[in-house]
């Protein structure tokens, strides 16, 4: 695997690890750090992604 596609594979998923973290800054969300606080932590479970990601949404 070429060094870009290695880097635009790693980008990529960083950009979906902190996805409810980036909705909650595109909508300007009241709570948005405590969403990027809670996907930085619990992100890397299912449970808490999903948690962040509908908290982000709502």
């Amino acid at each position: 695997m070429s060094g870009l596609v290695a880097i635009i594979l790693i980008v990529g998923c960083l950009a979906l690890y902190f996805l409810p973290t980036i909705v909650a800054a595109k909508r300007g969300h009241k709570h948005g750090s405590a969403i990027a606080i809670l996907n930085l932590l619990l992100g890397w479970t299912f449970l808490g992604w999903v948690a962040a990601l509908v908290w982000s949404a709502t």
